[in-house]
């Protein structure tokens, strides 16, 4: 058994974030094949990178709660949420990744306002990087819906 003195709610920001971290990496592994199947060969390759960037949230969530003394648990991994074209899913990615934003910052907050700088020094790092994935499925986006992008392949049907 482990122990810790770590604030309780340091270890929920943690314990949400394992949950929604381990569910985008099962989120975008499972569209990174449905598209493959679509023949949309470059969006399964980045959506896979989006899966193993997330894993590497995951491997550095799971460290940090065991260097807190805490056992790690995802005890809420999100449904998979499909959709019809690559447009809807990213639609989906990309508010999902609006949800990590809110929650470490919200992580980030609360660390500061109890001068915890170790773990808001953690969970920023987290945030800029899960804004930057925002900002990448805004411009997967605007890609898509470009005059350029109106192919056949973009409009595939699950």
């Amino acid at each position: 058994m482990l122990y810790t003195s770590a604030d309780r709610h340091v270890l929920g920001y943690l314990g949400r974030a394992l949950s929604l971290e381990f569910s985008a990496v099962q989120q975008y592994s499972t569209q990174s094949r449905l598209v493959a199947g679509w023949g949309l060969d470059d969006a399964a390759r980045r959506l896979g990178q989006e899966a193993s960037e997330e894993l590497g949230h995951v491997d550095r969530i799971i460290a940090r709660m065991l260097a807190l003394g805490v056992a790690p648990n995802a005890s809420q991994l999100r449904p998979v949420r499909l959709g019809s074209t690559l447009r809807e899913l990213l639609l989906q990615n990309h508010s999902f990744e609006r949800e990590i934003v809110h929650l470490y910052d919200n992580a980030t907050r609360h660390c500061a306002a109890m001068g915890d700088h170790d773990n808001r020094l953690f969970f920023e790092t987290l945030l800029k990087e899960e804004k930057h994935h925002v900002d990448e499925f805004a411009r997967w986006l605007e890609e898509l819906e470009g005059p350029a992008a109106r192919t056949p392949a973009e409009r595939a049907t699950f």
